[in-house]
């Protein structure tokens, strides 16, 4: 294996000037095995010590130090009975040791990477699955990996796929079908289908009618939340805006904000308001004159030429499993 010591050469004097130069022109080939004998012989001061604790002949060591010395333009020891460095070995001292230093972190970083232990997650999602779908997953793979670098971001579904098509992130939640252009490229990993629900707080009057239908929604849902958590907004949702009379299109944190505070009604996808649904802060409405509305989303990859490293692996692989504790995977 060899080592290119560009970086770590610096023009300490003329000579070592001169090599650095060689070794900028790409003429130096330094292997690891010259770097390990110098450092040794500088440990044990001495050709035959440094062999036998190498466990190879003291020509061998002799032969590395001799090309190591060919490169670099001069003698690194003085010898006789003592083995000693020169100046120049001193000088290219501090950096073979940094040489190898840097060189076993990399083969570290490389070994922690193949088991999923190192290396970088890209991710971006919709907003409205940012915490219920994404957050847990994410947990789960930090808690068992905490050596990994992540990227994740948050967006609309336009944002999402301009990311994945830039090439900012990997992976990416969207709606599905996705008909946009570009979309050839993308590789789906699986579906979502997830239930959207007319949201209430517990004390609001829909919440205590014992059927509810869309003529109910009109007249008490007043003002009704126009969300967006298709590509569009819904149809249905679009038409009992109209017949609500007044209508806010807000965020969907604001919204969720304004429905708990008792002040709006808006339908949510179940994904972002399921902490709220079991505790209790929120209450899902039938309304029995309404077909049941329903989004499906997809877990995307940006074409990429290998397999998902490790790490994107165990992302993947977390989030089909809390899609599947929501009840949401379908595939």
């Amino acid at each position: 294996m060899a080592v290119n010591l560009t970086a770590a050469l610096p023009c300490f004097n003329a000579i070592e000037a001169m090599v650095r130069i060689d070794i900028i022109d790409g003429s130096a080939s330094v292997d690891v095995g010259q770097l390990t004998a110098f450092l040794r012989v500088v440990r044990e001061g001495s050709f035959t010590r440094a062999a036998r604790t190498l466990g190879i002949g003291q020509p061998a060591v002799s032969a590395r130090i001799g090309a190591l010395e060919a490169e670099v333009g001069g003698a690194l020891f003085t010898r006789g009975r003592r083995v000693a460095l020169t100046p120049l070995g001193e000088g290219f001292l501090p950096f073979a040791r940094r040489a190898t230093e840097v060189l076993a972190e990399g083969l570290e970083a490389a070994r922690l990477s193949r088991t999923g232990q190192r290396g970088r997650v890209t991710l971006a999602s919709l907003g409205s699955v940012a915490a219920g779908l994404v957050g847990p997953a994410l947990a789960t793979v930090a808690a068992a990996h905490p050596s990994l670098d992540w990227l994740v971001r948050s967006a609309d579904h336009e944002g999402v796929l301009a990311m994945l098509f830039d090439g900012l992130v990997e992976l990416g939640v969207v709606v599905w079908p996705c008909l946009d252009t570009g979309a050839a490229d993308l590789t789906r990993l699986f579906l979502l289908r997830e239930p959207i629900v007319l949201s209430v707080a517990p004390g609001h009057p829909l919440a205590r009618r014992r059927r509810v239908d869309r003529d109910d929604v009109a007249r008490l849902g007043r003002p009704f939340l126009r969300l967006r958590w298709w590509r569009t907004h819904h149809p249905e949702v679009t038409r009992l805006a109209e017949r609500a009379g007044v209508s806010m299109d807000v965020p969907m944190e604001t919204a969720r904000y304004l429905v708990m505070r008792g002040a709006a009604v808006g339908f949510f996808p179940t994904t972002y308001i399921a902490d709220d649904l079991a505790e209790r802060r929120l209450v899902a409405v039938p309304v029995h004159d309404l077909a049941p509305l329903t989004r499906t989303l997809a877990l995307v990859r940006g074409r990429r030429p290998a397999p998902p490293a490790p790490p994107t692996a165990a992302v993947i692989a977390a989030l089909r499993e809390q899609a599947r504790a929501l009840g949401i995977l379908r595939g």
